[in-house]
C-alpha cells in the first residue's frame, strides 16, 4: 500500500474557489472518478473526481476553504502497484493583508547562509510595477514581512519574505519592472524555507468571496514614521487614499467616497474590512452620509416581511448572487437600446425535419439553436461592429477577429452562459453536439471557467415558454445580446393572400456607445434574411 495527496487540477486559471460541499470523511473507501470535493467559482460549481481507487486516510480541507490548482484536498491509501511518484508537499505560505498577497517561492535550504528572494508566481503578469520597497540594507526581517509591493494593472500585491534574517543585498527600487523569478533581495538567513508555494491574488475586475483579513501582526501594530511616504488614510479625493483595486471596487459598489473612510492596512492601506466597518456605523448612527446603493443610487429600504404573515429566508447560492451584481453592473453601464423584429423560418423549420433522420444518425438532436448560432456567426462577420468590446481605457474599440457565442442556460444553481468556440468555422452537426454537452455540464455542475470566457455576442433562448418578446440586458463586455422567444403560426400578407408562416419573434438589446441603430438594423435584416433563408450562408 501506498499513500498519495490528491490535488486540485487544473480549474481553467480560477483561484480562490471556495469549497461548498465535502463528499468525503477519513476511512471511506472510493472508486476512481468519484467526487471529492464541489467547488464554486464565480461563475460555476464544479465536481473534483478522485483521479485513484483508495481508502481515504485524511480529508486536508473543509466547508468554507477557497482552493487554487495544486492545493491538497486529501491524503488517499492506493495498492502499491496503482500509485505513482507522489509530489513533494507545499507548505502555504502565511498571508500578510487582505489585498493580494502572493507567497514568495525560495529556494530550499536546510540551514543558514545567503538566501536568495525571487518573485513568485503572480499570475502570469509581466513587466509589473515595483511601487514600493519596504526594507533597506541592513534591515532585520521575520517570516511573512514584506518586502516589496509590486501593482498591475488589476491588483496590488505583497510579497512577503519566506524566511526571517538580515538584508544584505536588495536588486530592486521603486519604479523597476518585475516578472516572475526576477530577483528582489538576498537575505542572510538561518530560517530558510522547506519548500515554496502560492498565496492568493486578489483580482479586482471579477466578483469574488471576500478574502479573510490576516494581518501581519507586529508589523500592523509597529508605529508609523511621520515621513511615510503615504498620504494620511483621510483625504477628500478618493485618489488621493491608499486603496487596492477591490478595495475601490467595493467602495463604488456600495456608494462610499474613500476619503472619509479610516485605515487598518499596512502602512495606511484602506483594506474591504476597512469599507464594511464604516458602512455599519454610518447605519447604525443613521447620521448624514449614509452609505447609498451602487453608483449613488439610493438603496431600497429594508422591509420586515414577517409582519404580513409567514415567512422563509432562504440563502442565494454565490451564482445567483453574482448573477444579480452583474446585471445590475451591465444595466448602470451600458446605455441600452432594444429593436425587434419578426423572422421567418417556416422553410428552415421545413429543413430542419427533412434532417432529423441523417441528425440521429449522427447521435445528434438538431434544435433551431445550431440554426441561430450558425446565423449569428455570420452576421457578426457580416457587420463586425458588433463583434467588439470597448477598452477599459476609454479611448479605443476591441475589434475581435474570432467568432465565440455564449449561450445562456438556466440551470439549479442559477443563469450561466457557456461559450461555443468559433462558430463560424463548425458545421451544424458540430455545433449541436457541442451545444447539448456544454448544456448539460452547465446543469451539472460541472463547466470549468474556461468554458464561459472570451464570449463575443449571446444568444437567450426562451424557447417555448418565451412569449412574444423580452429585452435582455447586454452581457458586457460584448455589446450586444439577441432575445428568441416563442415561434408560433401567423397570417402573413404575401403580396396576394394572407399565408400561414411560422415567425420567431427576436429582440436585440445592444450598447449604444459602440453601435447605433442603422448598424442594428443592417445587422437585423441581414439575420432575418439568413434564418429565413439558410442558403444565403454560403453566399
Amino acid at each position: 500500500m501506498a499513500t498519495e495527496t490528491i490535488k486540485v487540477p487544473d480549474i481553467g486559471g480560477s483561484e480562490n474557489v471556495d469549497v461548498i460541499e465535502v463528499s468525503i470523511a477519513a476511512g471511506d473507501t472510493v472508486a476512481q472518478e468519484d467526487t471529492l470535493i464541489v467547488l464554486e467559482s464565480d461563475k460555476a460549481s464544479m465536481d473534483i473526481p478522485s483521479p485513484l481507487a483508495g481508502k481515504i486516510i485524511k480529508v486536508l480541507v473543509k466547508e468554507g476553504d477557497q482552493l487554487s490548482e495544486g492545493d491538497a484536498i486529501a491524503e488517499i491509501e492506493v495498492e502499491s502497484s496503482a500509485s505513482t511518484e507522489p509530489e513533494p508537499k507545499e507548505e502555504s505560505a502565511p498571508a500578510v493583508t487582505n489585498e493580494a498577497v502572493p507567497a514568495n517561492a525560495a529556494p530550499a535550504s536546510s540551514g543558514g547562509g545567503e538566501l536568495p528572494v525571487a518573485v513568485p508566481d503572480i499570475g502570469g503578469s509581466e513587466g509589473v510595477d515595483v511601487i514600493e520597497v519596504c526594507v533597506a540594507i541592513g534591515d532585520e526581517v521575520s517570516e511573512g514581512d514584506s518586502l516589496v509591493v509590486l501593482e498591475s494593472d488589476k491588483a496590488s500585491m505583497e510579497v512577503p519574505s519566506p524566511a526571517s534574517g538580515k538584508v544584505i543585498s536588495i536588486s530592486m527600487k521603486e519604479g523597476d519592472k518585475a516578472s516572475e523569478g526576477d530577483p528582489i533581495l538576498v537575505l542572510q538567513s538561518g530560517d530558510a524555507p522547506a519548500s515554496s508555494s502560492s498565496a492568493p491574488v486578489e483580482n479586482a475586475p471579477a466578483p469574488a468571496a471576500d478574502p479573510v483579513h490576516q494581518e501581519d501582526e507586529p508589523r500592523s501594530k509597529r508605529p508609523r514614521s511621520t515621513n511615510e511616504r503615504h498620504p494620511s488614510p483621510v483625504k477628500s479625493e478618493a485618489s488621493e487614499v491608499y486603496a487596492g483595486p477591490a478595495a475601490r471596487k467595493l467602495a463604488r459598489q456600495m456608494g462610499v467616497e474613500l476619503g472619509n473612510v479610516g485605515s487598518s492596512g499596512p502602512r495606511g492601506r484602506i483594506t474591504k474590512d476597512d469599507i464594511k466597518a464604516y458602512v455599519k456605523s454610518v447605519m447604525q448612527s443613521g447620521g448624514a452620509g449614509a452609505a447609498t446603493g451602487g453608483a449613488g443610487i439610493p438603496a431600497i429600504p429594508a422591509v420586515d416581511f414577517a409582519q404580513f404573515g409567514d415567512i422563509e429566508l432562504k440563502p442565494m447560492s454565490k451564482i445567483a448572487k453574482l448573477t444579480a451584481a452583474n446585471m445590475s453592473r451591465n444595466w448602470l453601464n451600458v446605455p441600452h437600446v432594444t429593436q425587434f423584429d419578426n423572422v421567418d423560418i417556416t422553410d428552415l423549420e421545413d429543413f430542419r425535419a427533412s434532417m432529423k433522420a441523417e441528425a440521429e444518425k449522427a447521435g445528434v438532436k438538431l434544435t433551431p439553436l445550431p440554426f441561430l448560432l450558425k446565423a449569428c456567426a455570420a452576421a457578426l462577420k457580416a457587420e463586425p461592429k458588433f463583434n467588439v468590446s470597448l477598452h477599459s481605457d476609454g479611448e479605443h474599440i476591441v475589434q475581435k477577429h474570432y467568432v465565440h457565442i455564449g449561450v445562456a442556460v438556466d440551470t439549479p444553481n442559477g443563469l450561466v452562459v457557456p461559450v461555443v468556440k468559433n462558430v463560424d468555422q463548425k458545421g451544424l452537426f458540430e455545433i449541436a453536439r457541442e451545444t447539448v454537452e456544454l448544456a448539460g455540464k452547465a446543469r451539472d455542475g460541472k463547466l470549468m471557467p474556461k468554458d464561459m470566457q472570451g464570449g463575443c455576442f449571446t444568444i437567450s433562448s426562451l424557447g417555448p415558454i418565451g412569449g412574444e418578446g423580452f429585452t435582455p440586458i447586454v452581457n458586457a463586455p460584448e455589446v450586444a445580446i439577441l432575445g428568441v422567444s416563442k415561434a408560433s403560426i401567423k397570417p402573413v400578407w404575401n403580396g396576394k393572400e394572407f399565408a400561414p408562416r411560422n415567425m420567431l419573434p427576436l429582440s436585440l438589446s445592444y450598447d449604444h456607445r459602440a453601435i447605433n441603430g442603422a448598424d442594428a438594423g443592417r445587422f437585423f435584416t441581414y439575420l432575418g434574411a439568413v434564418l429565413a433563408d439558410l442558403r444565403k450562408l454560403l453566399v
